[in-house]
């Protein structure tokens, strides 16, 4: 069957949403792992029946899920994640020592070109890939082993690594993204790591342009580009076209440039999507009216999208993690918000529907184009 399977991981469970290429009916399956949070889940680009998912819960801690069979049935893969060596320390929001302690896995990420290959963003920040279908974990410590490493202090959030995005015409080639350190970059497999924040200003640090310390909130690229990035920062939504050695400012008209989620249109690398919020602090849509903003000039300009989402009273948040497009033509973009609804438009963001109203708040929105 061709079609679109988004996959919605909650603070209570996760759901598998499905539907054919018309994408104007949906069949909603779940809650998987009720009760639990899941953070992220995640497809493989090569299997589509492969999938990851990141559980967390108070009592049995961080466990990785795999489903093998499009998210009909689960089964429990791997819980151990250590960092490589002593961990050391990292500084803390007033500048002290703090230990580097494993909290939970923030983002999977499957290879592109091996399904039993997955890579996981945790917190504290580090990465860590799986070989064997997530069953073991090993660290690449050469990103924490970078020098700025001892200098990376956590954002409100935490101190995650939560977005992991791969070169697709480069396998050596990989960028992620900490909150709050900046955006870093791999040439040779994961290696080694640079620093890619020239052109980012942070009013909060004590040097503004430091090559390290911005608070980068999400990153995206389209295939057939890979050398452009997209990132939504905090205060600011930039562009590189070298890879993440300089970025510049597209926030152009947006009525804010804080927001959490980023992506790009699967068929245009030039049209790109955001969903602003007030603020730092008012995570909310600017005057309660609930909006997409859609670019197709690269983030020259900006045009609202609003036909079908809420414009009154409306005072939930997307997060970083909450929007995803999918391949099929036209193009579909989806986002979950902190209220439990997932909307999804079936032709580029043009009209929306919610097509789940009253699940647990939303963590993230993935999807898979069936084929």
């Amino acid at each position: 069957m061709s079609g679109a399977r988004v996959l919605v991981g909650t603070r209570k469970g996760a759901f598998v949403l499905t539907s054919d290429a018309k994408r104007d009916r949906w069949k909603i399956e779940g809650p998987h792992f009720g009760g639990w949070e899941m953070f992220h889940l995640k497809g493989s680009p090569v299997d589509p029946d492969r999938i990851y998912a990141s559980q967390s819960t108070g009592w049995f801690g961080q466990l990785i899920q795999r489903s093998d069979d499009g998210g009909k049935t689960w089964n429990p893969v791997g819980n151990q994640f250590s960092y490589e060596g002593d961990p050391g320390t990292h500084q803390w929001y007033d500048g002290t020592p703090h230990p580097w302690e494993f909290a939970r896995v923030w983002h999977l990420e499957p290879s592109l070109t091996d399904p039993d290959t997955v890579y996981a963003g945790v917190e504290d920040a580090a990465l860590f890939r799986s070989v064997d279908g997530g069953q073991s974990w090993q660290e690449l410590a050469g990103l924490r082993g970078h020098g700025s490493g001892p200098a990376w202090q956590p954002g409100a959030g935490g101190m995650c690594l939560h977005t992991i995005v791969h070169d697709p015409t480069d396998a050596a080639r990989m960028f992620v993204a900490i909150s709050a350190a900046g955006a870093f970059r791999t040439d040779d497999g994961a290696k080694t790591w640079k620093p890619i924040n020239h052109g980012l200003h942070s009013a909060q640090l004590p040097d503004p342009d430091a090559e390290v310390g911005h608070c980068v909130h999400r990153i995206a690229l389209h295939p057939s580009r890979p050398g452009t990035l997209y990132m939504q920062k905090h205060w600011d939504v930039m562009r590189s076209d070298d890879g993440g050695d300089s970025w510049h400012e597209i926030s152009g008209d947006l009525p804010t440039d804080f927001g959490f989620p980023i992506d790009v249109h699967a068929h245009d690398p030039e049209t790109v999507y955001v969903i602003p919020i007030k603020s730092d602090s008012e995570h909310y849509p600017p005057d309660g009216k609930l909006r997409v903003y859609r670019s197709r000039t690269g983030g020259g300009e900006w045009e609202p999208l609003t036909k079908g989402l809420p414009q009154r009273h409306c005072y939930t948040n997307v997060l970083r993690d909450a929007m995803s497009v999918d391949g099929l033509d036209p193009c579909g973009v989806y986002f979950g918000t902190t209220a439990g609804q997932v909307y999804a438009s079936s032709d580029e963001g043009d009209t929306w529907t919610a097509i789940a109203k009253h699940l647990p708040p939303v963590l993230s929105v993935e999807v898979q184009t069936l084929s």
